[in-house]
């Protein structure tokens, strides 16, 4: 066989005279990682087949065979029995080989009027949908979790904090749905993101549309797209909606990674105020006792690679020149590893959250040091009258008090107290204890449990 006959194997031989170099040949393959987008891709084709029939482009008998022999080959998939060539460079051009090795020169027939470029952006506009879907099932899972730990947790008392310093109690259901808030508006960014994913740019073709007379209308609709993209050159170059779910994700594996942090600190012997089940932990390979928090610690772990993935993606766009270029074959690869990593990181998170035990004592303990009900008193002088910088003194006062004394302000006695302040009464106690503190902030948004619970009944009429 001459150079010339083994370039035209090529789908887009004709014009060579020579194969192309074998080190070549696999350093622009994408079958090896594109091959996942073949449901997706013989999806795509049969609404193609189905639109150009309707148009006349292809006859009903040719559309049948082609619609046939493509599910044939999606089983073969399906059953480990189809082999994917690395010389046919992509998911496409392997699906399509093996149309034609099935049905004959009909196969050939089925890229009329569409190129690889508006092809591949289809098919990964299709797959991440689905994956999107996929991802916000898990999300919902995962804020169910959160919302059933916090009204069960809605009067278990904790320290709240402020660079990491007992600030002011708060409840651990409360501190929940601090965690929660974080996750509405991560759906919501999936969801606003999924607008625009669900744009069809099949019928661009390489960059500049067919003379075909092709009815994107058709297509779109069979596909679920919401519409077909207006212009071709953008359709075919356009990654956005792969850099703008890359950004969604980074957010989401940010919260999941704050969570992280404060899971591990909770689990240490430092803090002690939760449990993780041992199946969400490892031990030590030298160490007895050792019970690891893993499953966070690797969830804040892959917020880096995440991360990394969103800028690959940019970094990728921001010089390339209108329309398609082969740089975007690099696309797939980061965008794939964030959904896997999303995905397994979300189920992760929804299988452990509800198994979360509260070492409510030893919370109420560290609640109880730092003097956290400081600023109730401060916010008591201020109801008897006192001028708020006067009280804020007035406290600071009794709480270096309470530090050479090693006691906390509500182990101070009526008489110690109004050493600082003569307005300073017996009721004062109603605001020193921890659960008079939580429950005196009585509004939309604070701390006190009744308040917890409707932020809760709130939350789950609208997921």
């Amino acid at each position: 066989m001459t150079d010339q006959n083994k370039s035209a194997e090529k789908p887009w031989g004709g014009r060579f005279t020579e194969p192309t170099d074998a080190f070549v040949e696999r350093f622009t393959a994408s079958v090896g990682f594109d091959q996942r987008l073949y449901h997706h891709d013989i999806t795509g084709s049969i609404a193609h087949a189905t639109m150009l029939a309707e148009v006349g482009v292809l006859t009903v008998e040719e559309r049948d065979t082609i619609i046939d022999g493509l599910k044939a080959v999606k089983a073969d998939i399906e059953a480990g029995t189809f082999e994917w060539s690395v010389s046919l460079e992509d998911v496409h051009m392997n699906i399509e080989a093996r149309l034609t090795d099935r049905i004959g020169i009909t196969g050939k027939k089925l890229h009329t009027g569409r190129s690889r470029n508006d092809q591949v952006a289809t098919d990964i506009r299709l797959y991440l949908r689905d994956e999107i879907d996929v991802i916000a099932e898990e999300l919902r899972r995962l804020q169910a979790g959160l919302l059933d730990l916090a009204e069960r947790e809605a009067e278990t008392i904790m320290p709240g904090f402020t660079h990491l310093q007992t600030a002011q109690p708060v409840t651990f259901g409360h501190h929940l749905l601090a965690w929660y808030e974080m996750l509405v508006r991560d759906a919501e960014r999936l969801q606003d993101c999924r607008k625009r994913v669900n744009v069809m740019p099949l019928g661009a073709a390489a960059l500049a549309g067919t003379t075909y007379p092709i009815d994107r209308g058709i297509t779109a609709k069979l596909l679920g797209f919401d519409r077909a993209s207006e212009n071709s050159l953008d359709s075919v170059s356009d990654r956005d909606f792969a850099i703008e779910f890359c950004s969604f994700a980074a957010l989401l594996m940010t919260h999941l990674s704050r969570f992280s942090e404060e899971l591990v600190l909770w689990t240490s012997a430092q803090f002690d105020f939760i449990d993780l089940p041992d199946r969400f932990c490892t031990g030590s390979s030298i160490m007895p006792q050792k019970k690891n928090p893993d499953v966070p610690e690797l969830v804040r772990g892959k917020t880096g690679r995440v991360n990394g993935h969103l800028i690959s993606l940019l970094t990728l766009m921001k010089s390339q020149p209108l329309a398609y270029n082969k740089d975007n074959q690099e696309d797939k690869e980061p965008l794939f590893d964030t959904v896997d990593t999303v995905k397994g990181c979300l189920k992760a998170y929804a299988d452990m959250i509800p198994a979360i035990e509260a070492r409510a004592d030893n919370m109420r303990v560290a609640a109880k040091r730092g003097f956290s009900t400081a600023t109730d008193l401060a916010d008591y002088l201020v109801k008897k009258g006192v001028a708020f910088r006067d009280a804020h003194e007035i406290v600071g006062k009794a709480v270096a008090f309470g530090v050479a004394e090693g006691r906390d302000l509500s182990e101070m006695t009526t008489e110690e107290l109004t050493r600082f302040s003569d307005v300073i009464g017996e009721d004062v106690f109603d605001v020193l204890t921890l659960e008079g503190s939580v429950q005196a902030r009585d509004h939309l948004g604070g701390t006190a449990p009744k308040q917890v619970r409707a932020a809760v009944a709130r939350a789950r009429q609208a997921l």
